[in-house]
């Protein structure tokens, strides 16, 4: 009796382990977003149009990286643990952070962009660390914690970022690898492993290490596959914040910096509230399938609402509901978990993450295609916001795409675990027998 009673306090501190891990990482990375397209525009001599292209570049470039290598990462912790490949990737991105804070030519500068895309695909790894140490019910929950870690370091570094910058355009660089070697002298000191040995992959497998491969597992997880879809549907339109949303703002509504600024504080304050405190209470009051279905009914709304905003206080009026969408990423990764075998949380996390990252790599041309067109023709009224509407639209197929898939998705319990081959060996079969199948609370609800 004494035992199930001693478990869960590692459990909660194993998840503020890597609550805070995953916080200062977004500082970081949070620091220079005000900087960079500014420290650029600065190797260009000011040349603002050649500064966009190259920004261009850099993001394709970053997210190519997180595609190619995001799997690799999830291989590798599912194969040594947790602990150790969070620890490398916060030491290679502060080593990466100090080059380019030295560098003094564009090409250098693009090098140490690209090893940042290499070095932050540790974010999977994050999300199989909460599937490992977070019961099955409360997985939803401890998703949404990380996602307030993300709304949390997106409120408060680019305020700082930017401050950072006015001294001197170098500086947010220097900040930021004070955090991440903090970060990883506080992981090799504090962090504990999530992954006993006894559910570790026996060998590293290169064939679901590379992306194709990583993609490949979800074939043994046809279930899922319609999650997978729901996931990538939503980082493609989440990516019209960051292509189109300042350019958009001052088009629009004439904002400058400053409230720019202010309203991408509000966005993360937004973000912490939902996915920090009411992912809990609507997946208690809903379940998982139907909060799901709420956050992606809302951020359909909430896109179609930023559209036709007729102004920026209307804009702001609607955040509200356009940031409930929140909810509809937790319940997914919640339910994907239920469904995959425990061994292989890392890769599964690898290979969602790799379809994030394809839609990085496309969203930057999509998005800003279509804002140009709208500059080009001079619109002003509601298809000002085609972008947002173009959002919108992935979001509702969406939206369709999880209706579809959650009602002919099975119970969790009678999910079968993957053929032994298609683990690796014999070894990870012999353990099979000690793990205990996941419970999906909403098929236990009927």
């Amino acid at each position: 009796m004494s035992e199930p009673s001693s478990a869960p306090p590692p459990r909660r501190a194993a998840l503020a382990f890597i609550f805070i891990t995953v916080l200062i990482d977004i500082l970081a990375f949070g620091l220079i977003i005000p900087v960079l397209p500014h420290l650029i525009e600065h190797f260009l001599s000011g040349d603002v149009s050649r500064a966009a292209v190259w920004y261009g570049y850099f993001s394709t470039a970053f997210f190519a990286m997180q595609f190619f290598f995001t799997p690799v990462q999830g291989a590798l912790s599912d194969w040594l643990g947790r602990r150790p490949v969070i620890l490398l990737s916060n030491l290679g991105l502060g080593l990466d952070f100090v080059l380019m804070a030295l560098v003094n030519t564009l090409p250098l500068l693009f090098i140490g962009r690209v090893i940042s895309g290499i070095t932050a695909a540790s974010f999977s790894t994050a999300n199989a660390y909460v599937a490992d140490v977070t019961p099955p019910e409360r997985r939803a929950a401890s998703f949404g914690l990380l996602g307030m870690a993300f709304g949390i370091g997106f409120v408060v570094a680019p305020a700082i970022g930017g401050f950072l910058g006015e001294i001197n355009l170098r500086l947010p660089f220097w900040a930021a690898v004070v955090l991440c070697l903090a970060n990883f002298c506080y992981g090799l000191f504090v962090l504990p492993e999530s992954l006993p040995r006894e559910k570790r992959t026996p060998r590293f497998d290169w064939q679901h290490a590379n992306p194709f491969g990583a993609l490949a597992l979800l074939r043994r997880y046809p279930q899922v596959l319609g999650l997978v879809g729901v996931l990538f549907l939503m980082a493609l339109a989440h990516m019209v914040y960051p292509t189109t949303f300042v350019l958009y703002a001052d088009y629009r509504f004439h904002w400058g910096p400053q409230m720019v600024g202010y309203t991408l504080a509000l966005v993360g304050v937004l973000a912490a509230i939902v996915q920090g405190g009411l992912v809990k209470k609507i997946v208690a009051a809903l379940g998982e399938r139907r909060t799901l279905l709420f956050g992606l009914g809302c951020g359909t709304l909430g896109f179609a609402l930023y559209a036709v905003a007729p102004t920026g206080y209307w804009f702001w009026a609607m955040m509200p509901i356009a940031a409930l969408w929140g909810v509809a990423g937790p319940a997914a990764q919640a339910i994907m978990t239920h469904h995959v075998d425990p061994r292989e949380q890392g890769r599964l996390q690898g290979a969602v993450a790799s379809l994030s990252s394809i839609a990085g790599i496309l969203a930057p041309t999509l998005f800003t295609r279509i804002f140009a067109a709208v500059t080009e023709a001079g619109l002003r009224d509601v298809w000002a916001g085609a972008a947002f509407l173009a959002a919108g639209a992935m979001v509702g197929a969406a939206l369709f795409l999880a209706w579809y898939s959650v009602a002919h998705l099975p119970p969790a319990a009678t999910v079968a675990a993957p053929p032994a081959e298609s683990i690796v060996t014999s070894e990870v079969l012999a353990s099979a027998s000690d793990l205990d199948p996941p419970i999906d609370e909403d098929a236990a609800r009927g």
